[in-house]
Order: structure tokens, then sequence, then C-alpha cells
């Protein structure tokens, strides 16, 4: 007699497409493209805006410094104007330096925003000074921006002009030079400089300036003070 009570296999799990993705945002070949052919690709006006992200990137991967015209020419493209920053910054040849450089006098806005924050994580001191006088620009994302680039490039110059600028300044921007400040202090004393470090944390932690940037520079001086793996 036939047994009625068997359970029937289950059906086997229906595996999922992938998702389809156009031909126009394939990668393709791009992954493994030379310098000169993603120089080709950056400056071909009929390439979509999808292959020159990719070639942007790609460049700056490869340190490609012959892909610096090219992507220094996309620093005002609306859409590429990040990607083309993100080609830049790794490329370790000055020619990036002095273009970057070259920007701060020609650019406005968000695109000068950008090439600022593109010079602060390269440490550029020859920008410096530029950096500077864009402290009191009209347009206070800018200055602030300048503020935290010097910050980071750290340095004499840095240190005299972020000073300079503290007791003019207000509100945000105020907060802002002193944060500076406490950043630039830190690479001094990573780079070696300690006593400039330790002088610029004590000039941070006078009554005028803001109370957060006021006790964190305090801290710091109490922490170098103590510290047993910082040289003396």
């Amino acid at each position: 007699m036939q047994n009625t009570n068997q359970t029937a296999p289950a059906p086997a799990p229906v595996k999922p497409k992938p998702p389809y993705t156009p031909p126009e945002f394939k990668e393709g070949d791009l992954a493994t493209m030379d310098a000169a052919a993603l120089v080709a690709i950056l400056k071909d006006p009929n390439a979509s805006d999808f292959k020159k992200a990719k070639a942007a990137v790609r460049a700056g991967e490869l340190g490609a410094k012959e892909a610096v015209p090219a992507l220094v020419a996309l620093l005002t493209n609306e859409r590429l104007s990040t990607y083309a920053r993100y080609g830049l910054e790794p490329i370790a040849d000055p020619s990036v330096d002095d273009a970057l450089r070259a920007q701060l006098t020609k650019l406005q806005g968000n695109f000068l925003i950008g090439v600022i924050n593109s010079i602060a994580k390269r440490r550029d001191a020859k920008a410096a000074p530029a950096l500077s006088k864009l402290l009191s620009n009209s347009n206070q994302e800018v200055a602030r921006a300048a503020a935290s680039a010097l910050g980071h490039i750290s340095g004499p110059v840095a240190k005299k002009d972020l000073l300079a600028a503290l007791p003019k300044a207000t509100g945000m921007m105020k907060a802002t030079v002193a944060d500076a400040g406490l950043i630039c202090a830190e690479r001094l004393i990573t780079d070696g400089k300690r006593d400039e470090g330790l002088a610029l944390y004590a000039s941070l932690g006078a009554p005028s300036v803001p109370k957060a940037q006021r006790l964190a520079a305090l801290s710091a001086i109490v922490r170098e003070e103590t510290s047993i793996s910082r040289p003396k």
C-alpha cells in the first residue's frame, strides 16, 4: 500500500538575477588602462561622465603625472570636479601642487573650497601665504576652509597667520581658526617642533579663545608635559 503521508521535496531555491548594468556604466577596460589611454578619455569630449570619473580615479591610483593637465581642466566641471580632485590628490608630483595653488586665485565658491581641501590633504606649505589671504574672504565657507587647511599644513607661516587671524575672527570663524590652531600645534609636535607646538597651545589657552578650544589646548599641554612617549 502506497504511503500518502510522504512530504514532497522542497523546490530548489531560485537564484536572484544580478542587477542589470547598462553598458555605459560598465568599467570595462578602464581598470587596466595605462596613463596615455586614461588621458585620452579625460580629454575626449564624447566620453561619458562615468568614464571620465573612472579614468580620473584610475589616474590617481597610477600616480600618473601625465594626467595632471587633463584633471585640472575638469576642476570647474560641476559633475566631475570632485573626481578630478580624487585623481590629483594621490599623484606625488610637484606639478599637482603648482596647479592647485594656481587655482586659488581663479576659482570661487564650492570649486575653490574643493581645491583648498585638496591642498590641505597634500599639506603644500607653499600654499600657506595664499591661504592666509583667503582668511578674510567674503565667503565664510571659503574662509573657514582656508583656516582648516592652514592647520593641516602647519609650519611657521600657518602658525603665525592663524594667531594673527584669531583676534579678528568672530562667531563660527573664530572657532574654526582656533580648531585649526589646535591641529597646527599637534602637527608641529609630531613633526619634531615640540617647543613651537607647546607655545601655540599656550596661546590657544588664552581667555579670549572660545571655551571648547581653550580647554582642548590646556588639556594638550598637560598631556605633553606628562607624556613618556613624546620626545622632549
